[in-house]
């Protein structure tokens, strides 16, 4: 019986343990500090900072089972799912690295052992690429029993050489193919390894990581060659279980039966059909994993790509049949099948359920918005002669509302039109340009001095947990962009000292402010950050006499400043610990602010927190501190401490070793900032508001100690002026103002009863102007003080008057013109309701529009509000003729 994928997950992982690796566990999909990727795409990522020599781990071999993304960036699958038999947004990578302990030998020794020995894949038909200069690769592939020289291919830079970027590590890579037979192929003569099609399999690909390339392009020997393969689960899976695909493996196929079930169809009655449904159950294994790290639908960066891909799915949802939100349901299918391999799927499932339906619903929404702009289009297309859509406006649609090319690609065929791809795809690098340009996906320039310091000065000593005040010697010091030897009073400056008590601005937590002095000078320190992990950089400016390199200084940081900072860093873990027990488990720090006046913290949550649920967690906070538990801290390896239940922030690096702060069980997080030594330092906590930031992301802002004190005395001091005003104390503010409120209700009820009873009176048309155009009744009528809601029920009234025809109202309250258009059903083609409302609403400096049965207009000039009513028999005269 053939290995199902979780076997194969295992014999993977068993194989390289037996040969000396450490499993590592799967990164999450938001890669860790690495600004250049959008998502995690390969299992190397993580250990990226250790192949470029910046960090070292405790092994030197590693292996692991990576969870990757490929719908963005320079990597994106996405337009392809579905369509081939290989293509993924997410997937899984089985990997195994080398840094600097074995090279090209055992890497190809182990990879033909696991495949031909472990697996038992028929070494007859297994095929070898390798980088055309690479010849020792080539001669070990060739002392390998049952692999013949004339299955070992030669290849070029294209396909066999791989870089990390345009400078630094490098190297050939070999790659391993499976001949999948003649039925796979193109058919042409001249198919062979590194064909297009689909025979010649490429199973896995070792990486052998040699070369540094300079700035020049030259290539330089590292002193420690690396290995870094990857091999693609999915694919391997199909490869051992004999199918011809991958939507065919254990993987996919009874997600695929449930997806069908799902939608009433047959899997493998129709190729579109078919196509839709392995769309769905790829997108679904991206949405579950997406979010379940953190990511929720928003309008930029990994938030919209997963936007994009729910709304795909949603889209080949309606292809087969289903309008409604039915993606949120099957999410749970997804987590069901991977909660073995991946256990943290399971304390997301809720949250899943609950995101995906909420974006379902807003795709609903946008579908409402933009179908009617679309049949603008079609129609503005055909009255110009256009065989096409224009590009730029295909682009609008597609970007500002979200709405899937390929059904705009759909209706212009229905309507006998083509697409103006080019122009759209010219309007969408215009737009990836400006995104680039802009992106927080960026690695920030970095001044030259400054990268001359980093490797000329050995790193700064932290000695901030210990103490607040120490000796330091100067390094160097830097005025504007040039390194100096002496500052003097009045001159700004940067320095970098040997060792330093300041704390460096990181981990949302501000740097530390105070002083530097010795005995010719002293600097006041307004900014503390640090370069590269590495040099601690002091800004200030110097305040008395001189300074000079060399010297001895002391360095004294603000007590006033830090211990603010400390009180608000170790309330801002008691708050997300507070959080996740009150909202859930999927709420995730997505940013923080640690101030020593104030703290700030955005986190993962699909909707406004209520006002129960504020309370229950500014208590819950204030109870820890009134328990005035310990803060402890300890240094641990990154596994051991993940394991045990350490929570790890996704925008942070973290090395091998790690600083883990903990208050007793109920917090619990991977740290490097400055803390209380006991919870009852922070005095008081007190939410002073709660808000949404971006789709799926709320903020929450806090005060602790006398600034916790001073805001409760500001709310009491408005609770008695607002007393004052109702003529009553303070305990009785509450139910005074309901009953007046609940007054004020009351006069609105009225005002609205007597509003109908005008509707009921303007319904029946005394004030209406009538007439008959070319046999068609248009019914226009200005009536005062009504809202827009209003409008549309005075129109419910009229249309049982005018059942066939065209009606216009209008109305002017506070400065503000409402008017809508109602087309009956048989003239909507002729006389588009959302092309009059258009017209109408020029006059009356304003805009509009809608659908071609009823559409509605606002506008700021209500002077002319008759204007535009009387607009609308001039239109219907020049259109119905």
């Amino acid at each position: 019986m053939p290995l199902r994928a979780d076997d194969l997950r295992q014999s993977f992982l068993d194989f390289f343990r037996g040969h000396g690796h450490t499993v590592v566990p799967s990164a999450p999909l938001i890669p860790q500090a690495d600004p250049t990727i959008l998502f995690t795409n390969a299992g190397m990522n993580q250990f990226k900072r250790v192949f470029l020599g910046e960090e070292r781990r405790s092994y030197a071999r590693a292996a692991s089972v990576q969870r990757c993304m490929r719908a963005g960036g320079k990597h994106n699958d996405l337009e392809n799912v579905g369509m081939t038999r290989r293509h993924h947004t997410f997937f899984e990578m089985l990997g195994n690295f080398s840094f600097g302990d074995y090279f090209k030998e055992d890497a190809i020794r182990y990879g033909w052992d696991y495949l031909t020995r472990t697996l038992g894949l028929p070494a007859d038909r297994l095929w070898v690429t390798v980088f055309h200069e690479d010849d020792e690769a080539f001669a070990l592939w060739e002392a390998i029993p049952g692999l013949s020289a004339d299955r070992i291919v030669r290849l070029g830079h294209k396909d066999n050489f791989w870089q990390m970027g345009e400078t630094g590590p490098c190297g050939p890579c070999s790659e391993i193919h499976l001949d999948q037979g003649a039925a796979f192929g193109c058919g042409q003569s001249t198919c062979a390894v590194g064909c297009d099609c689909d025979r010649y399999l490429e199973i896995w690909n070792l990486v052998f990581m040699q070369f540094d390339r300079d700035t020049d392009g030259h290539l330089h020997p590292l002193p420690k060659p690396s290995i870094d393969t990857g091999m693609g689960l999915e694919r391997l899976a199909a490869v051992v279980q004999g199918v011809d695909s991958n939507y065919a493996t254990d993987l996919f196929m009874p997600l695929i039966a449930t997806i069908a079930d799902r939608v009433g169809y047959t899997y493998g009655q129709e190729t579109a059909s078919d196509r839709s449904v392995r769309v769905i159950a790829d997108h679904l294994r991206a949405i579950t994993f997406m979010i379940a790290d953190g990511i929720l639908p928003s309008n930029e960066g990994r938030g919209y790509v997963l936007r994009r891909i729910v709304r795909r799915a949603s889209r080949h949802g309606r292809l087969l049949g289903v309008a409604e939100p039915f993606l949120y349901a099957l999410t749970g299918d997804v987590v069901t099948r991977m909660e073995g391999a991946y256990p943290e799927l399971t304390q997301a499932a809720e949250v899943l359920r609950k995101a995906v339906e909420g974006e379902e619903q807003r795709f609903i929404g946008t579908l409402d918005q933009g179908l009617p702009i679309l049949h603008d289009m079609v129609r503005d297309a055909k009255a110009d002669r256009r065989g096409s859509l224009d590009g730029e406006r295909i682009f609008k649609l597609y970007d500002t509302y979200g709405f899937p090319l390929d059904l705009i690609e759909d209706m212009a065929r229905e309507h006998g039109l083509g697409a103006d791809l080019e122009g759209f795809q010219h309007a969408l690098d215009a737009q990836r340009d400006r995104a680039r340009k802009s992106a927080a996906f960026t690695v920030e320039s970095e001044q030259p001095v400054i990268t001359e310091l980093v490797q000329r000065i050995p790193p700064t000593e932290f000695l901030g947990y210990q103490t607040l005040r120490a000796e330091s010697v100067v390094q160097a010091m830097l005025a504007g962009q040039r390194l100096t030897d002496e500052v003097v009073e009045g001159d700004d400056v940067e320095l970098v000292v040997d060792a330093t008590p300041f704390y460096p601005e990181g981990g949302g937590q501000v740097g530390d402010q105070g002083t530097l002095a010795g005995p010719d000078g002293r600097i006041h320190i307004q900014e503390t950050t640090r370069v590269r992990g590495k040099l601690v950089l002091h800004k200030g400016r110097v305040i008395a006499g001189r300074v000079r390199t060399g010297q001895s200084l002391v360095a004294t940081v603000n007590t006033v400043t830090r211990h603010g900072a400390a009180r608000n860093h170790t309330a801002t873990h008691l708050l997300h610990a507070a959080l996740r027990e009150v909202l859930g488990p999927h709420v995730k720090q997505y940013g923080s602010l640690v101030a020593p006046n104030r703290l700030r913290f955005d986190f993962s949550h699909f909707k406004p927190m209520d006002s129960r649920d504020l309370e229950d967690v500014e208590s819950l906070v204030n109870v820890h501190v009134l328990e005035n538990r310990q803060v402890q801290t300890s240094d641990m390896g990154i596994q051991e401490a993940t394991q045990a239940g350490a929570l790890a922030f996704f925008g942070d690096k973290y090395g091998e070793r790690v600083r883990v702060v903990g208050i007793g069980e109920f917090s619990k997080e991977l740290c490097g900032g400055t803390h209380c030594r006991q919870t009852g330092e922070i005095g008081s906590f007190r939410i002073v508001s709660e808000s949404g930031v971006a789709a799926g992301v709320r903020r929450v802002e806090a005060l602790t100690g006398t600034g916790a004190l001073e805001y409760g005395r500001q709310v009491e001091t408005r609770v008695r002026e607002v007393a004052a005003l109702l003529k009553s104390g303070p305990s009785d503010v509450v139910p005074k103002t309901r009953k007046l409120v609940a007054a004020l209700r009351d006069r609105e009820r009225e005002i609205e009863r007597l509003k109908l009873a005008m509707m009921d009176r303007d319904g029946g048309g005394g004030d209406a102007r009538v007439q008959t155009i070319h046999g068609i009744p248009v019914h226009v009528q200005r009536v005062q003080g009504l809202s827009m809601p209003e409008l549309r029920r005075l129109s419910d009234k009229v249309r049982n008057r005018v059942p066939r025809g065209v009606i216009a109202l209008g109305s002017a309250v506070d400065g503000k013109v409402s008017l809508l258009v109602i087309v009956s059903k048989d003239l909507a083609g002729q006389l588009p309701a959302g092309e009059l409302i258009k017209e109408m609403a020029r006059e009356v400096d304003g805009s509009g529009g809608g659908r071609p049965d009823m559409a509605q207009a606002g506008g700021g000039n209500p002077e002319k509000l008759g204007q535009a009513l009387d607009k609308v028999f001039e239109l219907v005269e020049g259109r119905a003729s």
